[in-house]
């Protein structure tokens, strides 16, 4: 089957729903540009089409939400070019569109390196592209080092102060996936989120407080243990 474009668009049109972009709206997620798609409809859709890396460019300069998801679900990790990382990341304008896309950064060979790069930005959606990229690392890499992981708890500290929710959020995420990967790492997230519980700040409290409550908890030390 032959996916272009304005294939994919219209199949896009056709299931539009003003009703789920109201209920997005709840979600904290941007209604511009939306079509209040299914995220389930789109994963199944990027199966049919398969990796395609020139379709996805072409998806994202649609502009179109669900497009751009849709989009970075069927582009090739092993074709992502830094330049285009840094172009895409500029686009994010709900906090869905930056998670999805991250998935995708995650694999790249750029991943570690955007982290660091992009936790200093001061765009909303770039520093949390930054946290999203980190959280999915701590989960999926396998078998990277601990030291990978362990020159980002001074980062975290210093980005803890952000009281924007989507940054905010995505630094307690990311901290809390590396305090689960192994009991050495968890004792040092723990050690994180009691540094920045010091910091005058509600964001970092908040971070800390949240992190705390599952790094601590029994059932994540006995999973660790196991």
């Amino acid at each position: 089957m032959n996916w272009t474009v304005e294939r994919i668009l219209s199949e896009l049109n056709s299931l539009a729903n003003a009703e789920n972009v109201a209920g997005m709206i709840r979600f904290g997620i941007n209604p511009n540009g939306t079509m209040g798609i299914s995220i389930y409809f789109l994963r199944d859709l990027a199966r049919q089409v398969g990796t395609d890396h020139a379709l996805a460019l072409e998806l994202w300069e649609t502009g179109i939400h669900e497009a751009r998801i849709l989009a970075s679900y069927i582009e090739d990790p092993k074709q992502i070019t830094e330049e285009q990382m840094e172009t895409w990341v500029i686009d994010f304008d709900s906090w869905d569109v930056c998670d999805q896309v991250c998935g995708l950064f995650e694999e790249s060979p750029y991943a570690y390196q955007k982290v660091v790069e992009w936790s200093t930005r001061t765009e909303e959606f770039v520093k949390r592209a930054a946290f999203a990229i980190l959280a999915g690392l701590a989960v999926h890499d396998k078998n990277a080092a601990d030291y990978r992981f362990e020159q980002f708890f001074t980062i975290m500290e210093s980005q803890a102060i952000d009281d924007r929710n989507f940054v905010k959020k995505a630094v307690n995420w990311a901290l809390r996936n590396i305090g689960k990967r192994n009991q050495r790492l968890n004792a040092e997230a723990v050690a994180c989120a009691h540094r920045i519980a010091q910091v005058d700040s509600r964001a970092a409290h908040w971070i800390a407080s949240e992190a705390l409550r599952e790094l601590t908890a029994e059932k994540t030390l006995t999973k660790l243990k196991n």
